[in-house]
């Protein structure tokens, strides 16, 4: 006989009741709306190439039919992988990785309370993050000027052993026009500055089709409790349009700046030697514009941050606009004050560069330790246990941020510099051939004793894992009553619950990262500035072991640096022609620009700043149509997705939405290193909000887990005998079978699913069951079942009342009625008074 339906879902089987909808979100995978749908004929219901909601054609016009689905939803698949997988040019955001990393650290700080000392703490947290992220624009746009500038335009255009061999470069040569050293550094700047505008233009083009696009109005909480809101529930959390132009102009300018500054500065110290009274003149005249430019761009990036507490429509039209016009301008000025004739003026030895990355580097490291103690002071104001590395994420990542920026800048400059050389080895101080400075060498140098130190991490966390499999091998077989023992099978489930627990390690690992990383950058800017000298020359005469080591660390890391620019290179040259290839650089994006550019405006855009406003329109306007109930269901990513548009809805489309996540990395992952947005606070609000969610997880899933994790828990176990793990007690957890009842309705944790399915062979399962780990939930009769308790609990006659939101650091999310309105509107409302300081950082 078939199996009954659920209990709950009988009240599906009345006819008078309203259409219902479940509306499926992918995750980073971006599968095809057949394969979310499961029939390969679909139709486009609303949206574009880029990102569209999908139904079967045999559901199209299933709003004027209503009748025919009594009993079942209509589904529908929002499908958005396009945001960051999208034509060739995705290919160019390699190059934009280290931007997007320290756009990270600003959303990783710890929770805070909203009132005390706290906000001012909020805002010092975002500038230092913003400062770091000026100077990695800075270090991008200095690597090129080391590039074309001290390598080719100074030294080897001007050695003749160098351009001897470089027909090319002949017209750079002494004696010609173009052989005055000015005049090559007046030409070898269009380089760098062609990257500036090249960065303006991508920011600029994706700016308009991200940030710009205004989000719908009377889709989150009252403008006057916006305040007080969760942040992701506020009106104008999506919408960067504001501080992304800003800090774009400010960035523009300073990469622009930085070009002008690296050819004036020479040729000033140049006419000072001299004596010339005009050229000394002029040249200490742009020095001070310089340094005014350069002050204006510290003051547009520190002065405030995001505005989120309403739809910011203003733009900074001073700064947009005046402030890159004026960097070209002066720029400008720059090269012509270059290119006066200064007969008799030879190129000798280097351009500054040592100086200038030495401090950028130096900067870099006080700002990463001023952030760290920044991030504890505010740990401390609300601690949580099971926040990443108890409040220091945000430091740890934006050291990886910087040390990502130095290794690909540096790792530019030294093969140029090898392939000037041709020994493919970086040459010793002061070689008659073209040479970076000595500080990238001593980098290189540090990679080796990095990579070892990463290889006995990962050693150490797979002998971890391997323990913890036998460990839990013993009791896989007694989770399957009635199923005889299979040592092989049990040893299998175990091992991809094992895997699966070392997620929760991964914040130790990124701290050791982080941490090594800065000692050993310490190390080798004191080995530069102290000695002068490259790696290997620097130990001449020392303890043969020791001269051994850096002679091989320094020549290893100036290999290891090539090989992975060759890497880099072909893996974004096959991302520009190969669409598949485009999907995996995709994924990456996918995790890492959910967040908007608070921090970084040449960081790869916001696909969010898109996809929730999008769910927001379609669950708005669809319920206010067709006054219909609708679920809407999160795999990995697109939960963290669902859960952002739903806390963007007004409290009338709400209380018509249920949630379903799955696989989903909302307390797992969003929760520990993004504490503010996803913490306990916020995400036990949204429990309060929703009257109808559930979340389904698997003991084998490396991503997923529960998302109201009990007090103190800070990770979920892998097994009936529960494992502590770094950060503090686990879970202990049991397998929930699929004829396993529903969860509480008051809870929101369905979980652990039982995975596989069955252990051996049985009459229902007759061929081995796949461990599914993080995908196909919909294939577990869990799924169904609670979609179809959502839905009758939705249409339920006799719905609970709202229950007071639990208590958490995170002020409530206002419920205030709203009228009832059929569509969405465009946000245009008129502007309020700027946020207070340090609401949003």
């Amino acid at each position: 006989m078939p199996k009954p339906p659920h209990p709950l879902a009988l009240e599906l089987l009345t006819p008078a009741r309203p259409l219902a909808l479940e509306l499926r979100v992918h995750g980073v995978h971006g599968a095809p709306p057949d394969e979310l749908l499961g029939d390969p004929r679909t139709v486009r219901i609303t949206g574009d190439s880029t990102a569209a909601v999908f139904r079967r054609a045999a559901d199209a016009d299933a709003e004027d039919h209503p009748e025919w689905y009594a009993g079942r939803p209509v589904i529908e698949a929002y499908c958005w992988s396009r945001l960051t997988s999208g034509n060739g040019a995705r290919a160019l955001w390699l190059l934009l990785l280290p931007f997007m990393v320290v756009n990270l650290a600003h959303w990783a700080r710890p929770a805070a309370p909203a009132t005390g000392p706290a906000p001012r703490g909020v805002r010092t947290y975002g500038v230092l993050v913003r400062v770091l992220a000026l100077s990695l624009t800075l270090l991008l746009i200095a690597a090129a000027c080391e590039v074309s500038l001290d390598l080719l335009a100074w030294q080897c255009a001007g050695s003749a052993h160098c351009t001897g061999s470089r027909s090319w470069l002949g017209f750079l040569e002494p004696g010609g026009w173009w052989g005055q050293p000015g005049r090559r550094l007046a030409l070898g700047a269009l380089v760098p500055a062609a990257l500036t505008g090249l960065l303006w233009f991508l920011s600029n083009r994706t700016w308009s089709a991200y940030e710009s696009q205004p989000p719908p109005a009377d889709t989150a909480a009252p403008a006057a409790a916006a305040r007080t809101a969760p942040a992701l529930g506020r009106p104008g959390f999506w919408y960067g349009r504001r501080i992304v132009a800003r800090l774009r102009a400010a960035h523009t300018a300073a990469g622009l700046l930085t070009v002008a500054a690296a050819v004036a500065v020479p040729t000033a110290r140049h006419d000072r030697r001299t004596g010339t009274p005009a050229l000394e003149a002029l040249g200490w005249a742009v020095e001070v514009l310089l340094a005014a430019g350069a002050l204006a761009v510290a003051w547009v990036v520190c002065r405030r941050g995001r505005t989120e507490a309403r739809p910011d429509h203003r733009l900074d039209r001073a700064a947009v606009t005046l402030l890159p016009g004026s960097a070209l301008a002066l720029l400008a000025a720059a090269l012509l004050y270059a290119g006066w004739s200064r007969p008799g003026w030879t190129s000798a030895g280097r351009l500054p560069g040592d100086f200038a990355f030495g401090a950028l580097m130096l900067g870099q490291g006080c700002c990463v330790l001023l952030l760290a103690a920044v991030a504890v002071r505010l740990y401390r104001l609300a601690p949580d246990p099971a926040t990443a590395l108890y409040g220091l994420g945000g430091p740890a990542i934006a050291m990886l941020g910087c040390a990502l920026g130095g290794v690909m800048s540096g790792g530019v400059a030294q093969r140029v510099a090898d392939w000037l050389d041709g020994t493919g080895a970086p040459a010793p101080a002061g070689p008659p051939v073209p040479a970076p400075p000595v500080l990238l060498s001593w980098q290189a140098a540090v990679l080796p004793p990095l990579l070892l130190v990463l290889a006995l991490l990962a050693a150490w966390f797979a002998v971890r894992g391997i323990r913890a499999r036998r460990r839990l091998a013993a009791g896989v077989a007694a989770e399957y009553p009635g199923e005889p023992p299979d040592e092989d099978r049990s040893r299998r489930i175990a091992g991809a619950r094992a895997a699966a627990a070392l997620t929760d390690s991964a914040p130790w690992f990124v701290a050791a990262v982080s941490g090594i990383t800065l000692l050993l950058g310490a190390g080798a800017l004191a080995g530069a500035w102290i000695s002068g000298r490259v790696p290997g020359e620097a130990a001449r005469g020392a303890h043969p072991l020791l001269e051994t080591a850096a002679r091989a660390a320094q020549d290893a890391g100036s290999w290891l640096i090539g090989l992975g620019i060759a890497a880099f290179v072909a893996w974004g040259r096959r991302a520009y022609r190969d669409p598949a290839a485009r999907r995996t650089i995709g994924v990456l994006w996918d995790v890492g620009t959910f967040w908007p550019r608070a921090a970084h405006p040449f960081a790869p855009p916001c696909y969010a700043e898109r996809a929730v406003p999008d769910l927001t329109w379609r669950m708005t306007g669809w319920t206010g149509r067709t006054g219909g109930r609708l679920v809407i269901s999160g795999h990995s990513q697109g939960s963290v997705l669902a859960a952002a548009a739903v806390w963007q809805l007004p409290p009338h489309v709400r209380r018509r939405v249920a949630l379903l996540t799955y696989g989903s990395p909302l307390r797992r992952l969003y929760g520990r290193w993004f504490p503010a947005y996803f913490g306990p606070g916020p995400l036990g609000a949204l429990h309060g909000d929703v009257d109808c969610w559930r979340n389904l997880w698997r003991a084998t899933d490396p991503i997923g887990g529960p998302v109201l994790a009990a007090a103190g828990d800070t990770m979920r176990g892998t097994g009936p005998a529960a494992e502590a793990g770094p950060d503090g007690p686990a879970v202990a957890i049991g397998q929930a079978g699929p004829d396993a009842p529903a969860a509480p309705s008051d809870s929101v944790d369905r979980g652990p699913l039982a995975d596989p399915l069955a252990y051996g062979r049985t009459a229902r399962h007759p061929l081995p069951a796949p461990i599914l780990g993080h995908f196909d939930y919909q294939a577990d009769p869990a799924f169904a079942a609670e979609r179809d308790a959502l839905l009758a609990r939705l249409a339920g006659p006799a719905r609970r009342t709202r229950r007071a939101r639990p208590a958490a650091p995170a002020a409530p999310t206002a419920s205030g009625a709203t009228p009832a309105v059929p569509a969405p509107r465009v946000s245009k409302e008129p502007a309020e008074p700027e946020d207070p300081p340090g609401t949003a950082g």
